[in-house]
């Protein structure tokens, strides 16, 4: 497995960027990838654990070790068939993961050591697309049984690719424009540039997945008519309604959720850029700009950052991004979290990097927000802030108010749980939370009713909500194969040599109803240490 002493042998490389000044000009991806020496060289340094704690740290459980040994040996095809077994997506979370399996190797024990397994996995897909490898993958026979999924996030997506290839007849329902959710909607193109995601849904829908966008169920398909035409659903609406801050003068304008913004970027970039979506018109909206504005971010998390690299293109003035917790210890606290957790420690995000390269970012941390100024007008001209406590409830501390300039607001303080009326409109179960309470894995309490990612589990990983889709599927597909025909007196759909599907975890994985425990649902964004 890799190279006999490699790690010992072969010294670290990050992943390289384009120069910060450079790359806050334009909306082109700022992550480059190694040559593939370069790149056999970083897969030769993993050790091949006797306890591959890798695994555990990726939700996912990609085989790791598995396609470093196989990258080290230039064997890129075999490499993607393995990352492919555990991964539908690998171009996304090689792009958008947090990585942390690279928090949980082995080599982090001396921190900052880890193998580079996210480039690792990137370069593999990468090579897979320029090869021609990756091609639509139809079923090799038809079920007859019906499934809608409803949300075209990463979770839907996963969940849709996987009961097509299992032979069922899927359509997948999304309200937007186009398929990919927050990762079409929210993320900008400098992190993952969107002919990345719209391949990957020419590719589903190649394999015979029905994509209906522009499309609201619950109000353009009423839940009846779901119920009536398909044998399945699957709830994949993901966490969307976002946490506000009820201040005095929070009604002002210019004060805005982060989405509404991110939303309205992402769709300027496609109609300047492209890829423009081919099957549903995005709407028409009202315009929100940073250009020539001082803008605050609310919210330290990638969100908030996401918010600060699109006002720095657009030409903010200034950008301030505020965090309510205090600013977490340079390196791992292993009192707090001990490899192989999730460390809590600074990360410079990638957009903070570029602002305050530019010399227009700032980022404050234990800030607590008491209201908005406005300009006598209607609109935000200032944020009044105030040191906040170290802990709950981070109330401000008398004596520390000051203003900070902003003509515009944007909240990035995370998301509460999926938007409640289609649940009600179907009656599942709910839990404390607000969101589709699971009564056996993934599935709902309304017979035929299941739920994955975000809105199961709530606000998490793209990693986790990938994870959470395949899962889902497996049970959809052992409810259709198995339980459903029991129930209507249809007989078992046969496989293709005659006897009943199994399903078809991975040797080794032990029982994959519940997924792996893997590492925290959240993890703070940052650009590492390269």
């Amino acid at each position: 497995m890799g190279k006999l002493g490699g790690f010992l042998q072969i010294e670290r490389h990050g992943v390289p960027q384009r120069d910060p000044a450079e790359r806050a000009g334009d909306y082109h991806e700022f992550l480059l990838q190694r040559p593939v020496g370069e790149l056999q060289e970083q897969g030769a340094r993993c050790m091949d654990c006797g306890v591959p704690f890798c695994h555990n740290g990726c939700p996912l459980g990609n085989l790791i070790p598995d396609w470093n040994d196989l990258v080290y040996r230039d064997r890129f095809r075999d490499a993607i068939a393995q990352l492919h077994a555990t991964n539908n997506f690998p171009e996304f979370t090689g792009r958008l993961c947090p990585a942390p399996c690279e928090a949980a190797c082995v080599l982090e024990i001396r921190e900052g050591d880890s193998v580079t397994i996210k480039q690792i996995e990137n370069s593999i897909i990468n090579r897979a697309w320029e090869e021609g490898w990756v091609v639509p993958q139809p079923p090799r026979r038809e079920t007859g049984r019906r499934v809608a999924v409803v949300g075209a996030g990463p979770a839907g997506m996963a969940a849709a690719q996987q009961l097509r290839r299992s032979g069922h007849s899927v359509t997948l329902f999304e309200r937007d424009e186009a398929l990919g959710g927050l990762v079409r909607f929210g993320v900008p193109d400098f992190k993952i540039e969107k002919a990345v995601v719209q391949r990957r849904a020419d590719q589903m829908i190649a394999e015979g997945v029905e994509v209906r966008c522009g499309v609201d169920v619950g109000t353009d398909v009423s839940v009846e008519e779901l119920r009536e035409t398909f044998d399945a659903v699957v709830l994949a609406t993901g966490s969307r309604v976002p946490r506000d801050l009820p201040v005095p003068g929070r009604e002002l304008d210019g004060v805005h959720f982060a989405m509404d913004y991110l939303y309205q970027r992402n769709r300027w970039v496609a109609r300047e850029l492209g890829p423009q979506p081919t099957v549903a018109q995005p709407p028409i909206e009202r315009e929100i700009t940073a250009k020539d504005r001082d803008v605050v971010v609310i919210g330290g998390g990638d969100t908030g950052a996401d918010c600060v690299g699109n006002a720095l293109r657009e030409g903010a003035r200034t950008i301030t991004q505020l965090e309510l917790l205090s600013e977490p210890p340079p390196q791992r606290p292993d009192d707090l979290t001990p490899w192989p957790q999730w460390p809590l420690k600074y990360r410079l995000s990638y957009a903070m990097q570029e602002a305050t390269t530019i010399g227009v970012g700032e980022q404050d941390y234990s800030v607590a927000t008491t209201r908005f100024g406005d300009d006598g007008a209607g609109a935000v001209a200032a944020v009044m802030i105030a040191q906040a406590q170290d802990g709950p409830p981070f109330a401000p501390l008398a004596g520390t108010e000051r203003e900070l300039p902003a003509q515009l607001v944007l909240l990035a303080m995370g998301f509460l749980h999926p938007e409640q009326s289609l649940l009600d409109q179907l009656g599942v179960e709910k839990d404390p939370r607000g969101n589709v309470k699971a009564v056996s894995p993934y599935t709902a309490s309304v017979d035929g009713v299941f739920a994955a990612g975000d809105a199961r589990r709530g606000q998490s990983l793209i990693v986790w909500a990938i994870n959470e889709g395949r899962q889902c599927a497996r049970m959809v597909d052992r409810y259709l194969e198995r339980d459903l025909p029991s129930r209507n007196g249809r007989a078992p759909v046969r496989g293709v040599s005659g006897a009943l599907p199994e399903d078809d975890g991975l040797a080794g994985h032990g029982d994959a109803d519940e997924g792996p425990e893997g590492p925290p649902s959240e993890a703070a964004p940052g650009i590492g240490a390269g």
